[in-house]
């Protein structure tokens, strides 16, 4: 069987290249992550569920993959761009190559191709559907299938991949003391935010996005937590009335998806980015104390500031483009950020948040 294979995007635009995983047909929306490491925990972050990554950094694979940097239990995205893939690698944690690791996940992956123009061209025109295909190479046909292909927004990504049942995490944390209680909701939260938690001290019950407000009542959490996820926030109206009714019972902190449903929860609107955030190298403002944190983010939608009510604060902002990049309520304990503090993978700079919702339950308990 031949390694070519072709990325086409809907556009018409298409690159010849090889492939590098499973050889199949992929159709995803395509976006561009500038992350120098850490490409294990973007192919198995939820988030990236219906889309394909391509890395800006031009050398993928070479520290290879082990078993502990994984942010859940599979890849979630449709494919890998890269421009080469490392044919060796080398850490002493690795247990086996990126090659590997995509086949045994059935998911494609195409190298030598030229990413700096491609990328170039989605921050000009935008990220839009493509496919990947080791088998037909009849441009036309792959871009009527682009086209054809489902599109992010305005659909609910997130019912497709969020826990079908309650789960504990972990379960009392220290015997010898009163752990707090912290309901996730599973929007597609990733193994280190919850593993980030557990070191707090929290006793960690992971719900279904769709979990009914009454069941989380008779758990009588300490706080909920509202977890990152894929896609369009929008669709997601279970989450967004549970939220509504959860505001002002409990501490509620969101990042990524979960910031979003804050948002339209407390009355705001959501619109999609022109090529979205992704990268562990995102500068992000703290309005209050002006210290600038160097963030990881991965998100294609952003909260329009305008429709925010005088009830609402914007507590952060990104330097790149002046999105809104954090909110809080001023009255009712309701924190939001849209970059992903637990730093799985990225910088550690906004730790701080987690530490802070956590010392506010602490001090109201």
């Amino acid at each position: 069987m031949s390694d070519e294979a072709i990325l086409v995007l809907e556009d018409g635009m298409y690159f010849k290249g090889t492939s590098y995983g499973a050889k199949r047909e992929s159709v995803g929306e395509l976006v561009f992550n500038t992350s120098i490491t850490g490409y294990q925990e973007i192919l198995t972050d939820p988030s990236y569920y219906g889309q394909m990554v391509v890395m800006t950094n031009p050398h993928i694979g070479n520290y290879g993959v082990n078993d502990d940097d994984v942010e859940s239990n599979k890849i979630y995205l449709s494919a890998m761009v890269a421009k080469e893939f490392s044919k060796i690698y080398s850490n002493y944690r690795a247990s086996k190559a990126i090659k590997d690791y995509f086949i045994e996940n059935d998911i494609p992956a195409i190298e030598n191709i030229d990413t700096r123009k491609l990328v170039r061209h989605l921050r000009s025109v935008g990220s839009m559907n493509a496919i990947i295909s080791s088998n037909n190479f009849d441009v036309n046909t792959l871009v009527k299938k682009a086209r054809n292909g489902r599109h992010i927004q305005g659909i609910d990504l997130v019912r497709e991949i969020t826990t079908t049942k309650k789960y504990y995490w972990n379960k009392r944390v220290n015997k010898e003391k009163d752990n707090l209680k912290i309901v996730v909701i599973d929007f597609g939260v990733k193994h280190s935010i919850l593993n980030y938690l557990s070191k707090e001290g929290c006793e960690i019950l992971v719900a279904p996005a769709y979990i009914d407000y009454d069941e989380i009542i008779k758990i009588n959490p300490d706080g909920v937590f509202l977890s990152n996820g894929p896609g369009d926030p929008e669709p997601v109206l279970y989450g967004i009335e549970l939220t509504k009714k959860l505001l002002g019972k409990y501490p509620i902190l969101g990042i990524c998806l979960g910031c979003q449903i804050i948002a339209l929860a407390l009355g705001g609107k959501t619109y999609k980015l022109k090529f979205g955030h992704h990268g562990a190298n995102h500068p992000v403002k703290d309005v209050k104390t002006s210290k600038i944190y160097i963030t990881a983010q991965n998100h294609c939608f952003a909260i329009d500031d305008t429709l925010l009510g005088n009830d609402i604060e914007v507590t952060h902002i990104n330097l790149n483009d002046h999105t809104v990049e954090g909110i809080k309520h001023r009255s009712i304990p309701v924190y939001a950020v849209q970059f992903h503090p637990e730093s799985g993978p990225g910088p550690h700079d906004g730790n701080v948040i987690f530490k802070e919702f956590i010392d506010y339950i602490k001090l109201i308990k």
